[in-house]
């Protein structure tokens, strides 16, 4: 692999800071320099790549990621189909986000077990195209909440397992940790899909919860919870759960302990899915505005912007997407989440690309080697012919990602064809002129 040098780019790097002009020098799989002097760095035994007029951003991280969602529109799309076409389903998942710019995917959970270590697995080996995955395994839920599919007189088995007690607890920790899962998920709280526990609710107990966290951490992994109510998200924190995904309802208590946690948690707010729903986007598949309001969406809503406008204002760390690969929301549209960042919770355009890059990567290497374009750093990175901080919605554009890199090795360049892009929209202007 040869040395790849990008000249002349707009550098965003991750941090937050200022974008600058500069250039990047990439050996092997890590960043070699970032010199904020265009020009400065030595061309010889490098593929030069000219990024004049460009956007250079890390890759960006999916923090909670369903890889084997696809049209879904309702559990019994999870069901039924077999473990080897939901396999395809993953690996279509996985392009579909390196496509969109997401060199990185931090799992949820999935609809088999073992999908997303295979998904995983086949994209380290690089026969597959891909992020690099934190693969999560079934949702482990209790009797009577979310997940459980079952009744007395139709005993199915549902895209999750299901426990009682804390040695089953336990058990089904290690048993996806045997598995190979690197993130294990519970559904700690109810959910408004659940109609008999909806999200205000606590099905698990706080021993369960412990239990787990301590298990999964024993084994190295990481844990995530499902959590929408207070005392959920509560025993979370207390418990030692390293990702919190939804936590719409708050009260002071639980804030102040999530800011004391900021250094430790990261939280996924998934307000995507509330979007698509109260603004029609869902209608045509039975998720009308109207039938949004008997699940409780807009008071859900409501609580959402109140409880992550205060934690971003608290410097609690938020990763962006969630809940993509519905029939109304397409794996590769995760983007969206930044505009809606903004648009929700006040975040500034840099702010949100920081959730998305270096929030991103620290959740998937806590030591601290991606989510930035910075000396030692893991190359991931994205080459954008357009302007995110003046309007991130180009970032859903995926014909303006001009280069892809995961690692040092170019997923996608298309270059060539920026550069004619640029060169007609002058010409046109110069003839209009």
């Amino acid at each position: 692999m040869s040395n790849i040098l990008i000249t002349g780019a707009r550098i965003f790097d991750g941090s937050g800071a200022d974008a600058f002009a500069g250039d990047l020098l990439v050996e092997g799989n890590s960043i070699k320099t970032v010199s904020n002097r265009p020009g400065s760095l030595p061309t010889e035994g490098c593929t030069v790549i000219d990024g004049s007029g460009m956007f250079l951003m890390p890759g960006m991280t999916e923090g909670h990621t369903h890889l084997s969602f696809e049209n879904v529109c309702a559990t019994e799309d999870l069901m039924k189909p077999t473990p080897e076409t939901q396999a395809f389903t993953a690996a279509r998942g996985a392009k579909a986000l390196i496509d969109a710019g997401f060199t990185s995917a931090y799992g949820a959970s999935e609809a088999k077990l073992q999908l997303a270590i295979a998904v995983r697995e086949e994209v380290n080996a690089g026969r597959l195209p891909g992020p690099r995955i934190r693969a999560g395994g079934l949702e482990i839920s209790v009797t009577g909440a979310m997940g459980d599919e079952a009744k007395d007189h139709d005993p199915r088995i549902g895209p999750s397992t299901i426990i009682d007690g804390v040695e089953e607890m336990r058990k089904a920790v290690r048993l996806h940790c045997r598995a190979g899962v690197d993130n294990i998920k519970l559904d700690v709280s109810g959910d408004p899909f659940y109609p008999s526990t909806p999200g205000h609710t606590t099905p698990m107990t706080y021993d369960e919860v412990k239990t787990a966290a301590d298990t999964a951490h024993d084994y190295g992994r990481k844990i995530n919870a499902h959590t929408r109510s207070i005392e959920g998200s509560k025993y979370c924190v207390r418990a030692g759960v390293d990702g919190l995904f939804h936590c719409e309802y708050s009260d002071e208590e639980l804030l102040d302990l999530m800011e004391e946690a900021k250094d430790r948690i990261f939280v996924v707010p998934t307000v995507g899915l509330f979007h698509q729903i109260l603004k029609g986007e869902a209608s045509a598949h039975g998720l009308t505005p109207e039938v949004g309001g008997y699940m409780n969406i807009p008071d859900l809503m409501e609580n959402s912007i109140k409880t992550h406008t205060e934690l971003r204002k608290r410097g609690v760390r938020h990763l962006i997407g969630g809940d993509y690969g519905f029939g109304w929301s397409k794996q590769g549209e995760q983007a969206r989440d930044l505009q809606f960042f903004m648009q929700y919770y006040g975040y500034s355009a840099a702010d949100a690309l920081v959730c998305a890059t270096r929030n991103g990567g620290l959740a998937m290497h806590s030591q601290g080697d991606l989510g930035m374009l910075a000396e030692g750093q893991l190359a991931d990175m994205v080459l954008v012919n357009g302007d995110p901080l003046a309007d991130i919605s180009v970032l859903t554009e995926h014909d303006r990602l001009v280069l892809i890199m995961k690692a040092g090795a170019i997923h996608k360049n298309s270059m060539n064809m920026a550069r004619q892009g640029a060169s007609a929209a002058t010409n046109q202007l110069e003839t209009v002129a």
